[in-house]
C-alpha cells in the first residue's frame, strides 16, 4: 500500500471542496482532493445562487430559519468568499458579474426566469423583464434547448436555426473554438439582418473562450449578446467546474480522480488517513485535518435507506427530518420536501455535532437544514461554508 502525507485532505470535488482546497493550498498548505467522479456542479447552470428569498441576497439570508447553516457564517466571510470567487474566475478567463446586494434574472431554456446573484459574463445581457425583443439563434438537432417554449412566453421573440454539423452542446461548443467555423458562422449571422434588441444563444459558445466569443459577436453585430443555460448538463456548469479544478491545481493542490474512499484510519479522537483505491490498488492518504464536501444525495454524500439516512465516508451522525412519511411532499415539484433538511449539523467552526473526531470539518450541501432549492442558495452556500471550513482547518493545524 502506498502512503502519502498531506496537511489537509478534502473528500469531494464540487464547488465547496475545490474552493476550500484552493484557499488552503494558496496559503502554503499541502492539500489533496479525493473524488469518486464528476460533481453535481457539472449539472448546474454555472450561476452562483446566494439566496433567492429577497431581491437582496444578504437580506434574504437574515430571514432564513435559525437552523440554516448560513447563520454559521459571518456576513464578512460571505462577502469575502464571493469576492475571492470572482477574482479566481477572472484569473481563469471566465469572469462573473454581480454583487451580493442584488439578485438578477437569468432566462432559462424553458422561457422562465431563474433568480441568481453572480452569473457568468456571457449571461450578463439577459433581459430582466419582458420588454426587450430577442432573436434566438438555435442549432439544428440540438436537444435540451426549447426555443418554442421561450417564444410562447415572450411574444417579441424570433428564432433562426444554424446547422453546425453536430447536435450536442459539447460538439457545438468545440466548433466555436475553431477559427474557420466561427468565421463561417459570423457570415451567416450577418446575413440575417437581425432587428431585435438582443441576440440569444443556447450556452454553447465555446469551451474555455465563451466570454471572449460573446464579446466578439456583440461587437460585430452591434447588439447585446447573451447565453441561455440549457437543460443539465450545461456548458456553463462544465466551464465552472473546469475553472475551479484548474485554479486549485494552479495553487498547488493535488487531485486524486476516481479514487473512492473505501476506509478510514482512526486513533482516539483523530482521523489519521483515508484509504482509497485506484485500478484495484489500495492507497493511504494521511492528513492532519479532513474536510468532508461530498454533497447531499445527488452528490453521493448521503444515502437514504428505509431505516435511516447514512453519511457515506465517516458515518457521521445525520440529522433526519422527522418520520420517513414526512420526507416528501405529494407535489413532486414542491420546494417543501422534508428531505431537503437532512444532513450534518455543525457548529460555528463547521465541526460536525456529535462527531467523535476533532479534526474533520464539513461544508457545502451536506450540511443540514439547507433546503437549497427552496432558498436558492446552492453555490453561494458552498463558497461561504468552504471558507469557514478551510479557516477552521488552518486554526486546528496551527
Amino acid at each position: 500500500m502506498s502512503v502519502t502525507e498531506y496537511d489537509v485532505i478534502i473528500i469531494g470535488a464540487g464547488v465547496s471542496g475545490l474552493t476550500a482546497g484552493e484557499f488552503l493550498a494558496g496559503r502554503g498548505f499541502k492539500v489533496a482532493l479525493v473524488t469518486s467522479g464528476e460533481p453535481t456542479a457539472c449539472l448546474s447552470t454555472g450561476c452562483i445562487d446566494v439566496c433567492s428569498r429577497d431581491h437582496n441576497p444578504l437580506a434574504g439570508i437574515k430571514e432564513l430559519p435559525p437552523a440554516h447553516p448560513y447563520h454559521l457564517v459571518p456576513e464578512k466571510t460571505i462577502r469575502e468568499s464571493l469576492d475571492n470567487f470572482q477574482a479566481a474566475m477572472l484569473d481563469m478567463g471566465i469572469p462573473y458579474v454581480g454583487a451580493p446586494e442584488e439578485n438578477r434574472l437569468v432566462l432559462s431554456a424553458l422561457g422562465t426566469f431563474k433568480t441568481s446573484c453572480l452569473v457568468p459574463s456571457t449571461m450578463e445581457a439577459a433581459p430582466q423583464d419582458a420588454k426587450d425583443s430577442i432573436h434566438i439563434i438555435s442549432f439544428a438537432g440540438l436537444k435540451d434547448f426549447y426555443p418554442s417554449y421561450i417564444i410562447s412566453r415572450r411574444k417579441n421573440t424570433k428564432v433562426s436555426v444554424y446547422d453546425a454539423g453536430v447536435s450536442s452542446t459539447m460538439g457545438i461548443a468545440s466548433h466555436f473554438e475553431e477559427k474557420e467555423f466561427f468565421e463561417k458562422f459570423i457570415i451567416w449571422l450577418g446575413k440575417l439582418d437581425i432587428q431585435e434588441d438582443k441576440i440569444a444563444f443556447p450556452a454553447v459558445l465555446g469551451l474555455e473562450s465563451a466570454a471572449e466569443i460573446v464579446n466578439t459577436i456583440t461587437i460585430l453585430m452591434g447588439k447585446p449578446v447573451f447565453e441561455i443555460p440549457t437543460i443539465p448538463p450545461s456548458m456553463p456548469g462544465r466551464r465552472l467546474f473546469n475553472a475551479l479544478k484548474d485554479y486549485f491545481r494552479k495553487k498547488g493542490g493535488d487531485i486524486y480522480w476516481n479514487w473512492p474512499v473505501i476506509g478510514v484510519e482512526k486513533s482516539g479522537k483523530i482521523i489519521e488517513a483515508v484509504t482509497t483505491t485506484s485500478t484495484g490498488r489500495p492507497n493511504s492518504l494521511n492528513g492532519k485535518a479532513f474536510i468532508l464536501a461530498t454533497g447531499s444525495f445527488v452528490g453521493g454524500g448521503l444515502t437514504a435507506t428505509r431505516e435511516a439516512i447514512i453519511e457515506n465516508v465517516f458515518n457521521l451522525p445525520v440529522h433526519v427530518p422527522g418520520m420517513r412519511e414526512t420526507w416528501f411532499d405529494n407535489d413532486y415539484f414542491s420546494f417543501n420536501h422534508g428531505i431537503g433538511k437532512a444532513g450534518i449539523i455543525a457548529d460555528s467552526s463547521l465541526l460536525p455535532t456529535g462527531s467523535p473526531w476533532e479534526n474533520i470539518f464539513v461544508c457545502g450541501s451536506i450540511l443540514a437544514d439547507t433546503e437549497i432549492l427552496k432558498n436558492g442558495c446552492g453555490h453561494g452556500l458552498a463558497l461561504a461554508t468552504a471558507h469557514v471550513a478551510a479557516k477552521s482547518c488552518m486554526e486546528y493545524i496551527r
